[in-house]
């Protein structure tokens, strides 16, 4: 097999081919197709109006952000210190640190545990117009955490209560009725503890608790068939079903019928029915096919620069984010394909029995992450002639891939690889989990117009291209936000960083809008230097009616340059402009 290596430029041009569909005089019309977004009804742009200063480097500080729209303040969580920063936006080109509030010692004030050392750090944030609630995990992570409840007028302590393991993300109801918390669930450092992952719901105003777990997935469950198991990731270590899903991020149906989950490392999405408290279904979100034109990626970092073109690879969508939006009244759901992959814990696994057990191969630690040149060297596999005249450093030899899903999807011989992440965000029917939309080899592509070969940079160094052999950009951060009834999402690149701008107006057919990024390459990124923002983590839109200025806005937390930034998103009517 054959491929044939490919410039930008005939990227670019074959991409613009594919557009021009012809129709065929003599047949019959067909049926009339769904109507397309109002692309020309008005043009949005992003300005940078102020940022914080760095709340620290490379120490996950401004990881997640709120905005209180009652009192004009932003909320940025520093996650590694359990504090959060409480910014004024009074003064958009100016946030002013107004106070930091210590949840640590608040716990330990109001008696909710006994010492410091106990808590862990603070997870996630959301604001509702009575509370704001903060995720806190433990202080040994595999015990169960904490949402903390803070009055909004004052920031007083309200309540706290106990949660699953490693409270990661949390988010109220639309309909202000319930928190709802995804419950991480990690292993600790050699996988001897695994807690399962959970969803907790706490019902507003008396702050109960219910717990939902995936128990009835496991092997002798109940609903053990119901899993779509190709189109999704089992691979925890040792591990039941329960122990090897791990929610990480939650969205919410519009009218507040249902959440959604994003179940990072199974590459699958939990729905949980609110009126019942319930999972109702786990959609697989299967895999992204890279040999397909138009979705391109540049597969190594040792490859001369930019090396955009086709390859017999599959990605594992592993969204972190996902937020969702409603198009003629369906739920649709967009993620951010980041990828992860479970070797930080498995590096200190010393069962070697267990290990392959698993699904691993075991070389003094238990391996998931292998690059494609030491597969037939290193693990038990073999790669297909095809593959293995692909695997030097010029081609293939520098990506890695995933053992675990590469050997489950091919047994020992392999005709196809299977990447973390999918470099790219994707639209998804909320009830069948069908996708809609992917925006293919964008990313790389355009950064890699704007960077040439610094495309596809780490965030706390400049060496090049050098995640071009792991998840390239690595979209992280994902918002949705509604201008003047144009549907806009915003999209976070972790490593390169920056925000991509698409108007979803039309979730079938995507337009895309703008890419910004003050990232600063001529300057090292490190403490006490300024680089521009590095690792977006998160994004939340402002609505106009709801920002100090009167105009719709982002405010971007990176945890890497532990700063928080807000765009203003500056909207021209074009019948206003004429």
């Amino acid at each position: 097999m054959n491929f044939k290596r490919t410039t930008l430029g005939s990227i670019l041009l074959a991409s613009s081919a594919a557009i021009l569909l012809s129709a065929c005089s003599d047949g019959d019309d067909g049926a009339a197709g769904m109507d397309g977004a109002d692309g020309a009804g008005q043009v949005i742009s992003l300005m940078e109006l102020g940022r914080t200063a760095s709340q620290g480097f490379a120490v996950s500080a401004a990881e997640i952000v709120a905005f209180d729209k009652d009192n004009q303040r932003i909320f940025t969580v520093n996650a590694n210190s359990g504090a959060i920063d409480v910014f004024s936006a009074a003064t958009l080109s100016n946030p002013t640190l107004l106070s930091n509030i210590n949840l640590k010692q608040m716990l330990v004030d109001q008696s909710v545990i006994a010492s410091t050392a106990l808590v862990g750090p603070a997870n996630s944030i959301a604001v509702n117009s009575t509370y704001v609630a903060v995720a806190v995990e433990a202080g040994t992570k595999t015990d169960n955490g904490w949402v903390v409840f803070l009055n909004l007028s004052d920031l007083s302590f309200a309540d706290a209560v106990q949660v699953g393991a490693l409270p990661d993300m949390l988010t109220f109801t639309p309909d202000g009725q319930k928190v709802l918390v995804a419950n991480e669930g990690e292993p600790n450092d050699d996988y001897s503890i695994d807690p399962e992952g959970s969803i907790s719901i706490i019902s507003l105003p008396e702050m109960s608790v219910t717990s939902v777990g995936f128990t009835d997935f496991n092997a002798a469950g109940s609903r053990n068939a119901e899993l779509p198991t190709s189109k999704m990731v089992l691979d925890g270590f040792n591990a039941s079903v329960a122990q090897s899903l791990e929610p990480e991020y939650i969205t919410v149906a519009a009218d507040s019928s249902e959440a959604y989950v994003a179940l990072q490392e199974n590459n699958a999405i939990a729905v949980v029915d609110l009126s019942t408290n319930t999972i109702d279904r786990i959609l697989g979100l299967g895999y992204k096919d890279y040999s397909i034109p138009g979705n391109e990626m540049d597969a190594g970092d040792r490859d001369a620069g930019v090396n955009l073109q086709n390859w017999p690879v599959m990605g594992i969508y592993m969204p972190d984010t996902l937020t969702s939006m409603t198009f003629n009244g369906k739920t649709y759901l967009l993620t951010a394909n980041e990828g992860d992959s479970r070797q930080d814990w498995l590096d200190n696994v010393t069962d070697q029995a267990a290990c392959e057990a698993s699904g691993y191969y075991f070389d003094g630690g238990c391996i998931d992450e292998v690059r494609v040149k030491d597969i037939n060297s290193d693990t038990p596999l073999t790669l297909n002639s095809a593959l293995s005249a692909l695997d030097s450093d010029d081609d293939l030899g520098r990506l890695r891939i995933s053992y675990h899903t590469t050997f489950s999807k091919n047994g020992l011989t392999v005709d196809k690889l299977y990447a973390y992440g999918a470099r790219s965000f994707s639209i998804w029917d909320a009830q069948t989990g069908e996708q809609v939309f992917d925006s293919g080899n964008d990313f790389e592509r355009i950064t890699a117009l704007r960077f040439g070969a610094d495309f596809n940079n780490n965030n706390d160094e400049n060496e090049g291209e050098s995640r071009s052999d792991d998840k390239g950009p690595e979209p992280e951060a994902i918002a949705v936000g509604t201008i003047n009834g144009h549907q806009y999402a915003f999209i976070g690149l972790e490593r390169m960083g920056g925000i991509m701008v698409y108007d979803v107006s039309n979730p079938f057919a995507p337009e895309y809008i703008q890419y910004v990024n003050n990232r600063d390459l001529t300057v090292a990124p490190g403490e006490d230097v300024d680089a521009g923002d590095l690792g977006p983590e998160n994004i939340q839109f402002i609505s106009g009616d709801d920002s100090p200025n009167g105009e719709p806005l982002i405010i971007v937390g990176s945890e890497v340059s532990g700063t928080t930034t807000v765009y203003q998103i500056d909207v021209t009517r074009l019948q206003d402009a004429n």
